[in-house]
This record gives structure tokens, C-alpha cells and sequence, in this order.
């Protein structure tokens, strides 16, 4: 079996090793990305963008989705909708942008999504997700993959089938599985076993995803699994060691000097992306991850966690500098 260090072909693009930043809804920017790339990370996903946002010329969704930095490439920007032809010229649209690949959302819970007919929804209209799928291949001339989960409900089997269709029918390259049904979010013990099924029956790389939040859960859900490689969301959030670490390329935790300077460079591209007001707004959920990743107490964390700007954060960091956080 190789190892998430050994490269691997997906739509005919070589990446580097078996690692993939999962796409992070209302996260996965490009720094985000940058980062998951320094860190080592083989190929890195957008967060989800709308085709019909594209296709209409949101001016926000064109101009801060489709924003890809030059070092972080191979990058796959993530689509979801639910008309064939709106993703069609989205993903043209992505491709002109300059992405290597494109993924298909269809397995997002979320009610607003599913309520348009978009993510998850699509579970339960295959011949609509295989025109989409196919729509985006021939208006973007990329490898495409769909993102998936089991089905609706515990025993509910219609995403596997759905996902050889798409394979089948559609010509996608990969599948990004999720093995949790849509009922259950984020909750319960994913079905590794069910990925190995669909990894067995696919002619093409099966992505895993789903609970891989340490390195020893990742390593067995792996092994398990039989997928071509592993997508990381919320185990590498505030913590992008882990990618290294499993690399074979970084040992231990990281030092508070460590995590202040790269936190730091996380705050001075939220700047340049949206703003310094903006970014301070926007950078208030990623200060508990870095402080998790620091083992801070309640008290400690306090005046990072409730930063209102971006100054204030920076000062919060210096402060942290200081601490001993030996037990």
C-alpha cells in the first residue's frame, strides 16, 4: 500500500504526496491554501463557491473566490449548484481563473444549500448531478471530482451509487467521500469500511474525509479505507503542522514563537485579502483553533480569543510570547 508521502495521478495532474486540504466552507481562501501548501500539503481545495455567484458576476464571489495565489497551485476550487448550464459557464469561468482542478459539492448538509437543489440535495437526483458534473468538465476543460457522502440517512446507499454514475457517465476523475450520511453532519464514527467498498468499485482515486483530526486516527482510517489519499478539514485548522507531521517533515508541537509567527502571517493576508476592518472580523473564529494548538487555559487565551481588531491580536500575540506553558 503506498504511503501519504508517495505521489499519485488525479485527472492526469501529479501531485506530490497523498495529503489534500479538504474544502473548508467560509475558510478555504487562498492564504489558507498558501499555508496548507508550505506546510506540505500535495494538492489544497477552495472553500465552496456559488456557480450562480460566478455566472451572475457577484462582484464579491468573482473577485475574492476566484483569487488564487501564484505558490499555491495545484489548487481545486470547489463549485455548487444545481443547473447544468450556470455550472458550466462557472466553470469556465475557474479555469480561466487559473485552477488545476475543479470539485463538485454534492454532499454539503446544510439546509440553504440543499433547499436550491445544490449539495447534498443532489443525492436524491442523479441524472441532474451527472448533467452537472459533465457540464463542468466541458465548460472548464479540467479534471473534475465530486465530493459526496453515503447518502441521507444511516443505510441510505444512493451516494455510492450516485458516485459510480458520475464516474461512469460523466467521466469524473475522483471522488471525495465523506462517510457520514448527510442526517448526521460531523457527528459519529465515519464508515471507513464503506470508503473501502466504493475505493474497490471506482476506476478511479477514491479521497477520504471525514474524522481525520490526529495523526494516528489518520494513518488508520487510511489504512482502512484503501482510498487513494486523505482530505484534512478541521484536524489541520489553527494546526497546519499536521500536514508536516505526517509527512515525515516535522516532530513534536510547536513553539509559541512558532505559532505566533505563523499566525502572524495568517493576520497580515487577511489584511491584504479583505481589509483591515474586515479581516478583524473575519479572523475571530481562527484564534481559538491557534490557541488549541497552543494548549492555553481559559485565561490564557482570553485577550487572543476576544481580539476586536487585528491590532489587538497582534498585541495579545506578544503578550503570548511570553508565557510559560509548561504543565
Amino acid at each position: 500500500m503506498p504511503t501519504l508521502t508517495d505521489p499519485w495521478t488525479l485527472g492526469g495532474k501529479q501531485l506530490e504526496n497523498r495529503l489534500v486540504l479538504a474544502p473548508l466552507a467560509g475558510i478555504g481562501n487562498w492564504f489558507v491554501r498558501l499555508q496548507a501548501r508550505r506546510f506540505g500539503a500535495g494538492l489544497v481545495t477552495s472553500e465552496m463557491v456559488s456557480s450562480f455567484g460566478l455566472a451572475y458576476g457577484n462582484e464579491r464571489t468573482v473577485t475574492e473566490f476566484l483569487r488564487i495565489h501564484p505558490d499555491e497551485h495545484p489548487v481545486s476550487l470547489q463549485l455548487f449548484g444545481h443547473d447544468p448550464a450556470i455550472m458550466r459557464e462557472a466553470a469556465a469561468m475557474v479555469a480561466d481563473a487559473g485552477a488545476d482542478l475543479i470539485d463538485l459539492n454534492m454532499g454539503c448538509p446544510v439546509r440553504k444549500v440543499c433547499k436550491t437543489g445544490a449539495g447534498a440535495a443532489l443525492l436524491d437526483d442523479h441524472d441532474r448531478a451527472v448533467s452537472i458534473a459533465a457540464a463542468a468538465g466541458e465548460g472548464s476543460g479540467l479534471p473534475v471530482t465530486v465530493k459526496l457522502r453515503p447518502g441521507q440517512t444511516p443505510g441510505d446507499r444512493r451516494g455510492v451509487e450516485l458516485a459510480r454514475r458520475v464516474v461512469g457517465e460523466a467521466g469524473i476523475a475522483g471522488i471525495a467521500f465523506h462517510p457520514r450520511h448527510a442526517s448526521q453532519q460531523h457527528a459519529g464514527r465515519p464508515d471507513y469500511a464503506l470508503a473501502r467498498e466504493l475505493a474497490e468499485s471506482v476506476p478511479v482515486p477514491v479521497i477520504l474525509s471525514g474524522g481525520l483530526n490526529d495523526e494516528d486516527g489518520i494513518l488508520a482510517a487510511y489504512e482502512t479505507s484503501g482510498a487513494a489519499a486523505v482530505m484534512l478539514a478541521r484536524g489541520s485548522l489553527g494546526n497546519p503542522w499536521r500536514f508536516a507531521r505526517l509527512l515525515g517533515r516535522y516532530h513534536g508541537e510547536p513553539s509559541v514563537h512558532e505559532v505566533a509567527t505563523e499566525l502572524e502571517t495568517i493576520i497580515a493576508a487577511a489584511e491584504d485579502h479583505l481589509g483591515a476592518e474586515r479581516a478583524g472580523r473575519y479572523l475571530r473564529k481562527f484564534y481559538p483553533w491557534y490557541a488549541d494548538t497552543l494548549g492555553l487555559t481559559k485565561r490564557e487565551r482570553e485577550q487572543l480569543v476576544t481580539a476586536p481588531t487585528t491590532a489587538h491580536a497582534r498585541a495579545a500575540l506578544g503578550a503570548l510570547a511570553g508565557l510559560s506553558l509548561a504543565a
